[in-house]
C-alpha cells in the first residue's frame, strides 16, 4: 500500500487527513518540526483500518510516496522549500487556505500568485501540485463516528495526478472525489473556504460541500 506522509500532520485538519487515510488502508506518516509531538499524537489516532499512523520530523514525512502538506499557510511555502530535493517528481497535495479571522468571519487572503497552490507549485517546480481537502470541518473529520459525507474538490494541471489523488480520496471513509478542473480554479477553491468556515461560526455546525446532481 502507498505511504503518504502529512508535512504539519499535528492540527486538527492534518490530523483529520491521516486517520481517515489510515482507515482506508493507507500508512501514514504525522510530520512535524517535533518528532516527539508527532509521535505522541500518532499513538492517539485509531484508525479502523489496516493502515498504521506513526509520527516522525516533516523531513520524514516527505521521504513518503505522496504528500500532503497541512501546516499553517504562513509557513507552508517555508516549509516545503527546505524540502524541495526530497519532494522532487512527487504528488504533493496542497489543503492549505490562506485565512484570517475578522469577528465572526474568515477572511481570504491572496497569495502573491492568486492561491497558496500556485505558491506552492513556485517554490516546488519539480513537484506535481494537487489541491484537495479545502472545505472540510477537521473536528468531524477527524471524529470516525461524525457521519460525514462531503464531497472534495480537486483540481491540477496534471491530469493523471488529479485521477490518482481522486481515487485516494474515494478509499477515505465519508469522502467523495470531484474533479474540478486545473489550477486556474486554485484561487477560487481556496477562498471559499473561507465561506465555509464562517457558515460554520456564525450558525454554530460543522457543515461541508456536497455537490447536488453528482452522485
Amino acid at each position: 500500500m502507498t505511504t503518504v506522509g502529512v508535512l504539519g500532520g499535528t492540527g486538527p485538519a492534518g490530523r483529520g487527513v491521516a486517520i481517515r487515510l489510515a482507515s482506508a488502508g493507507y500508512d501514514v506518516i504525522l510530520g512535524s518540526r517535533d518528532a516527539l509531538r508527532a509521535e505522541e499524537i500518532a499513538t492517539t489516532l485509531l484508525a479502523r483500518g489496516d493502515g498504521v499512523i506513526r509520527g516522525a520530523t516533516n523531513d520524514v514525512a516527505a521521504d513518503a510516496e505522496i504528500v500532503i502538506v497541512a501546516t499553517p499557510w504562513d509557513s507552508a511555502v517555508a516549509t516545503v522549500s527546505a524540502l524541495r530535493a526530497r519532494l522532487k517528481d512527487k504528488v504533493v497535495i496542497s489543503m492549505v487556505n490562506a485565512l484570517v479571522r475578522e469577528g465572526k468571519e474568515l477572511l481570504p487572503l491572496y497569495p502573491p500568485r492568486g492561491s497558496m497552490a500556485a505558491q506552492l507549485a513556485f517554490a516546488l517546480p519539480e513537484s506535481t501540485i494537487v489541491g484537495a481537502f479545502h472545505h472540510l470541518p477537521a473536528s468531524d473529520l477527524e471524529n470516525l463516528d461524525s457521519g460525514i459525507d462531503a464531497d472534495v474538490a480537486i483540481f491540477s494541471d496534471s491530469d493523471a495526478a488529479r485521477k490518482l489523488v481522486a481515487e485516494i480520496v474515494d478509499e477515505m471513509p465519508g469522502l467523495h472525489a470531484v474533479i474540478a478542473g486545473s489550477m486556474s480554479l486554485a484561487s477560487a477553491i481556496e477562498a471559499f473556504t473561507a465561506v465555509c468556515v464562517s457558515i460554520n461560526i456564525r450558525h454554530k455546525v460543522h457543515s461541508y460541500v456536497k455537490f447536488a446532481g453528482l452522485h
